[in-house]
């Protein structure tokens, strides 16, 4: 039994020992592989991170950022690759009609430019726009009506403008474009609408040199009337920049599905004036537009002016705050600098005014009140030049006393002649005179203008004889006082 014992005890202990050893390397391979694992993940962050810094805006097919006025060019990606601009297209078409000449233009909108879409200002066949109207349209609201209206007013037809378009292109230095039509289309019939980074950084610092350019560029909302109708038109812009971004200053979005999102944009600050460019943003256009400004600006993290409408408030909430907040924030604000004025003892500059807008009721009523007094005072100035020219037929102006007491005595004695009973009645009036009566009463004016013509005749001659008769004795009395 002992025997069988030992015999069974043997191969146990062995396959003990080889257990262990199977366990440890196991263990060994289990620490291994975690410890690959480790690496690996230690080598991704690294990359991600070496790679972010290298390359943060990969979602941009391509871009540029410029110093507005200089050669210094702060960052770019693929400036001559061809790509649809989209809307961008809208800055050539515009800044063509701002230099045309011809703003005060009524355009009549003809029934080709009401068919585009899908971003319109709403113009209706046969409407009459001022020019200028329209390039506003175009700028602040993208507007393709407003566009294909500019196009055919100036180059008599959408393919005629686009002939315009490439030739001023050229002359601009912009050698790698190519536009089908205004608006920015870049589907069947207008295939081919193309340009580059580079050609549209050139382009926009040709147009920021024009002051009309620049008015209506900045703009947030574009107003205008109809001219026939009075129609009244209210366009608000696409270009989220001007609420996130406190240095914006413009210029123009573009969006359709081949070209992705693009953008133009300005910002200025301490005399530093950044151009941005933006073809085929797949992210946050806006975001990655701020962070570039930042850069281009030399704005370090976290050193942004903070805006009404903050950034991540946007984002969380899809809606930016609303115009009244804005104005209530900016109250605030200047309430609080005129406190620090005036504590430092610098109290003539606590007078700081209020932004506009913040009580606009109460402005709009002040207005009114100011529009209805002076009216009134024309009314009663208009009244007395009346008063005046019909009291003076020529004589010297009289005093406004005098035109005061004028008008009263006026309407006394129209109350006086008023129809009545007894002392106030009005005397019968005459009755026409027929022809027979007209040429008496001539007969007579001429009868006395005659009489009237004797007597200053007889007068004269009385006058003579007088004279003649005391000349002689007036003579001999000189004699006697000589001799």
């Amino acid at each position: 039994m002992s025997d069988t014992v030992l015999k069974s005890s043997a191969p146990v202990s062995c396959g003990r020992i080889d257990g262990n050893r199977i366990r440890l390397a196991g263990h060994l391979f289990s620490g291994m592989k975690a410890l690959c694992r480790l690496i690996c993940a230690v080598a991704a962050f690294l990359a991600m991170n070496g790679r972010a810094d290298a390359a943060p805006y990969d979602s941009i097919t391509s871009y540029m950022v410029k110093e507005n006025g200089t050669s210094n060019v702060l960052m770019s990606k693929d400036v001559d690759q061809q790509v649809s601009p989209a809307s961008l297209t809208k800055v050539l078409t515009c800044i063509m009609a701002i230099e045309s000449g011809h703003l005060d233009d009524e355009v009549v909108v003809t029934k080709e430019s009401t068919l585009v879409e899908p971003t319109k200002a709403g113009l209706r066949e046969g409407d009459r726009i001022q020019l200028r109207d329209l390039v506003k349209a175009a700028m602040v609201n993208s507007s393709n009506d407003a566009a294909f209206a500019i196009a055919i007013h100036l180059g008599g037809s959408v393919e005629g403008f686009a002939r315009s378009m490439n030739s001023r292109a050229r002359s601009l230095g912009m050698a790698s474009s190519h536009f089908t039509n205004p608006a920015g289309f870049d589907f069947a019939p207008w295939v081919g609408n193309r340009t580059t980074a580079r050609d549209l950084m050139v382009l926009t610092e040709h147009a920021v040199r024009n002051s009309e350019f620049n008015a209506i560029a900045r703009l947030e909302r574009a107003n205008f009337k109809e001219i026939a109708t009075g129609r009244p038109f209210s366009l608000k812009t696409h270009n989220k920049m001007f609420e996130l971004y406190p240095y914006t200053v413009g210029i123009k979005t573009g969006f359709t599905n081949h070209a992705g999102k693009c953008l133009i944009a300005r910002a200025v600050r301490e005399r530093k004036d950044v151009l941005l460019v933006m073809l085929n943003a797949k992210g946050d256009r806006w975001g990655m537009a701020a962070d570039m400004f930042d850069q281009g600006l030399g704005i370090a993290p976290g050193e942004r002016v903070s805006t009404p409408v903050a950034a991540k408030r946007y984002s969380e909430r899809g809606n930016p705050v609303s115009a009244r907040e804005v104005a209530r924030n900016r109250e605030k604000a200047l309430a609080a600098l005129r406190m620090q004025v005036a504590r430092n003892g610098r109290p003539e500059a606590a007078g700081i005014k209020a932004a506009k807008g913040v009580n606009r009721k109460a402005d709009r009523q002040q207005r009114l009140a100011d529009e209805r007094h002076d009216q009134k005072m024309q009314k009663h100035a208009a009244y007395d030049r009346k008063l005046a020219l019909k009291a003076s037929h020529g004589r010297p102006a009289q005093s406004k006393a005098a035109l005061r007491s004028g008008r009263r005595q006026q309407e006394e004695k129209r109350l006086a002649l008023k129809p009545g009973k007894g002392a106030n009645a009005r005397p019968a009036a005459p009755a026409k005179a027929g022809r027979k009566g007209r040429a008496d009463s001539r007969a007579a004016v001429n009868q006395k203008r005659r009489g009237a013509e004797v007597t200053k005749l007889t007068k004269q001659k009385h006058r003579r004889e007088a004279l003649s008769s005391a000349a002689p004795a007036a003579f001999a009395s000189a004699r006697s006082c000589v001799g």
